[in-house]
């Protein structure tokens, strides 16, 4: 019988993990599963054979893709890494660790459009991207301040109601779209940080569920309404762990 949602928590919790290699113990496989996901929502080129055999043992056999998904696909287990390490110093999450993070999924991958107009991984945009419905998300002046005001509110998140902070949060990241490029992986990854942070089981958010997704991130955009998207997390944990 699959678990429910509560189910899964409280064996997490159970668990009681302390420091960074019972989190990796923890994660296990869905490691790689949440890194494929994550990129494949934005890169159909990706394979889930070629990010385990980089989470694995850090190459690929029999490769013939593109050089730019190996970039992309390494970029996560760095990214990764990083957010193991973080965790195992007690790191708070905040927006140097968010910029952190995107430095990391992105390097070597931004396009001669984006580099010559002066974007660089981890660093705050300074053009204007359409995000979606002709949304461009925070005008590049103001990303700082928003962001500084955004992560002013990390201390209070109640660890009671986790999942509703860390929808929250990831919301509120997609909605700003600090970057040039990899918005999308960031935010996802910075949501499951603050989940691990405060004892709560990361989450996969499944390609083949992106129009639930999105649809959910757009009711935010439109109504500041989350509770679609907190009940597409809390879906999503079961079909992680259940």
């Amino acid at each position: 019988m699959k678990k429910t949602y509560e189910e899964i928590v409280d064996e997490w919790c159970a668990r009681c993990i302390a420091d960074e290699g019972e989190l990796s113990l923890a994660i296990g496989e869905k490691a790689a599963e949440m890194a494929y996901h994550s990129s494949k929502l934005e890169n159909d080129k990706i394979t889930l054979k070629d990010v385990k055999d980089v989470f694995e043992s850090d190459s690929v056999s029999n490769y013939t893709g593109h050089l730019f998904n190996l970039y992309e696909i390494r970029n996560a287990k760095i990214a990764y890494e990083y957010f193991l390490s973080s965790y195992a110093r007690h790191v708070a999450p905040d927006g140097k660790m968010l910029c952190e993070l995107q430095r990391l999924l992105t390097l070597n991958i931004y396009d001669e459009i984006r580099w010559r107009k002066g974007e660089r991984p981890g660093q705050y945009k300074k053009n204007e991207y359409v995000t979606g419905r002709l949304e461009v998300g925070a005008a590049p002046k103001d990303v700082p301040g928003e962001v500084a005001a955004l992560m002013a509110e990390v201390p209070d998140i109640d660890s009671e109601k986790i999942l509703t902070g860390a929808a929250y949060f990831h919301a509120r990241v997609e909605n700003i779209h600090p970057f040039a490029m990899g918005n999308g992986r960031t935010g996802r990854l910075f949501m499951n940080y603050i989940l691990a942070f405060h004892n709560h089981p990361v989450i996969i958010i499944h390609e083949e569920d992106r129009k639930a997704y999105y649809s959910a991130l757009e009711t935010w955009d439109r109504t500041e309404e989350l509770s679609p998207l907190v009940a597409f997390l809390m879906d999503q944990t079961v079909k992680t762990w259940g």
